[in-house]
């Protein structure tokens, strides 16, 4: 086996251009296995780092779209009683947070910005792992007597205190035409937050109190007992809710976790589909390294001929064409390889994200360049093999 390996680099050295030519469409269909994968890995990773790690516990409950088929659903209420029967109806849950939107205009002196803030309770920021630049977040007392407090993320502090710190300052809070001052008790730190990305909080004992007396939630935040509950806990929830209502389309259920898997796994599934359509290339190489073999045996006819008249069997000379072509299909799918790699990081630089080679496709592309040598090489060295030692010694 290693004399036939010698044998066949020797040969490749005889015919550089030829050798050059049969690699190259292995050399190309494994270099765009493995761009086409590892891009597919670094987007997956970009979808991650753009939700961020924090809050991959939490589930929004929102009102859905009712069917009325049938007259049988009822709509449900966000209020204290779900919180009630939500918590012993369904596993897996850690804290569930009610949560309204408002829609406002926050103005200090002649700065003033159109927000949506968000009416919450207390611990519901701490548990999407916010991190404060300054000031505290909201505690029970704040929450429960409807404090006027309001804690303002990084962009909306900056754009209404550009010249300092914002915490501890007044500002002015519009909602519905009245208004409402409040004090800043709090300014958020720069970070990905996942699915919250409100401009500003409020207690919601405050929202109850001023703006909605005894309202009922407009959302629903659980927060799962650990990340990896979350798809479950999801799928609960919503069977909860359909079994209450008699409607599938009574809640929208829905996750951070949910949405990362499922976009990673439309991105998978589209990397899957292009490095098979790239690894036919590998198939139009494997085609070409048969023919370039088929010429070979033809011009290599004496050589055969010596060989089995000096007692080389047909299984000897078979083997030496079958490792020919498979070191061919071996050295370009370690070409490809380095070229794929190569190519990857110089594209994934060029976009400014995180360079992910996948080290499966790059043992699964060089196998089945190994696999294609092999293959489209039977033929060629089954002729060999079969030919008259005879008529081979009489042929040019």
């Amino acid at each position: 086996m290693i004399e036939d390996f010698i044998s066949a680099l020797q040969n490749f050295a005889r015919n550089k251009t030829r050798t050059l030519l049969s690699l190259l469409g292995v050399i190309i269909g494994v270099a765009s296995v493995i761009v086409i994968t590892s891009m597919g890995a670094s987007s997956t990773q970009e979808i991650q780092d753009t939700f961020g790690t924090s809050g991959l516990d939490m589930i929004s409950v929102g009102s859905g779209f009712m069917s009325r088929r049938g007259g049988g659903s009822s709509s449900l209420v966000f209020d204290e009683s779900f919180r009630d029967e939500l918590f012993g109806a369904v596993p897996n849950i850690k804290h569930i947070w009610y949560k309204n939107s408002v829609n406002a205009t926050v103005s200090v002196d002649d700065t003033s910005s159109n927000i949506n803030c968000a009416a919450i309770e207390t611990g519901y920021l701490e548990a999407y792992n916010f991190q404060l630049e300054s000031g505290s977040f909201f505690n029970v007392t704040d929450n429960e007597e409807g404090m006027q407090k309001i804690i303002l993320n990084h962009a909306t502090a900056t754009s209404l205190f550009p010249k300092g710190d914002a915490t501890g300052k007044h500002i002015i809070l519009v909602s519905n035409n009245v208004s409402f001052g409040f004090e800043i008790c709090g300014v958020l730190a720069e970070q990905s937050t996942g699915m919250e990305n409100g401009a500003a909080f409020v207690p919601r004992g405050f929202y109850a109190k001023k703006i909605s007396p005894n309202p009922a939630a407009a959302s629903v935040i659980v927060q799962a007992v650990s990340s990896e509950k979350t798809p479950d806990l999801v799928t609960a929830i919503t069977e909860y809710c359909t079994a209450k209502t008699g409607s599938s389309y009574s809640v929208n259920v829905s996750s951070m976790q949910t949405m990362i898997d499922q976009m990673s796994e439309i991105t998978n599934s589209l990397s899957v589909m292009l490095a098979g359509i790239a690894a036919i290339s590998l198939l139009v190489g494997g085609i070409g390294i048969m023919n370039i073999m088929i010429v070979t045996v033809t011009e290599r006819r004496q050589e055969i001929g010596i060989r089995k008249a000096l007692g080389a069997s047909p299984a000897d000379i078979k083997r030496q064409f079958l490792v020919e072509s498979a070191s061919i299909t071996l050295i370009g799918g370690a070409i490809g390889i380095i070229a794929g790699v190569l190519i990857s990081f110089a594209v994934e630089y060029v976009k400014g994200s995180s360079f992910i080679v996948n080290a499966n496709a790059c043992v699964i592309a060089f196998v089945f360049s190994m696999l294609v040598g092999i293959i489209f090489g039977l033929w060629p060295a089954a002729r060999a093999a079969k030919l008259d030692p005879v008529q081979a010694l009489s042929g040019e």
